[in-house]
């Protein structure tokens, strides 16, 4: 099965929607993974205010594909604390041959199965 991360909470564009903790962002880049490793870490100039609380500094990782194995381990180990600002992240578990994309409502995501459309 293919693990893929997406968010189940409400968000506006302004407020949230998919992203990760600074803590989460950090343990990708431990991992090597290549997106979080280009993504600037603005966390790195004010550590202490690095916190769960704090908005602007909890929206990481946007690049990040969300059927990476290293995101989806972060997300395993991390649980609610790789949520970033306004974001409740979940795992969901789909078939490896299906064609996939992720879609959403009001920021709420769900996985769908990608079909033809003519019009």
């Amino acid at each position: 099965m293919r693990k893929i991360v997406i968010n189940k909470s409400y968000a506006s564009k302004r407020d949230g929607g998919f992203c990760l903790s600074h803590r989460a962002f950090l343990r990708l880049r431990d991992l090597g993974q290549r997106e979080a490793l280009q993504e600037p870490d603005f966390g790195a100039y004010w550590p202490q205010g690095a916190t769960p609380r704090e908005p602007s500094l909890n929206r990481c990782g946007q690049l990040v594909p969300r059927d990476d194995e290293k995101l989806v381990q972060v997300v395993e180990e991390l649980g609610a604390e790789a949520n970033g600002h306004c974001a409740e992240l979940r795992i969901v578990a789909i078939p490896h041959n299906v064609q996939w994309e992720i879609e959403k409502v009001g920021g709420v995501e769900h996985v769908s199965e990608v079909h033809r459309m003519w019009s």
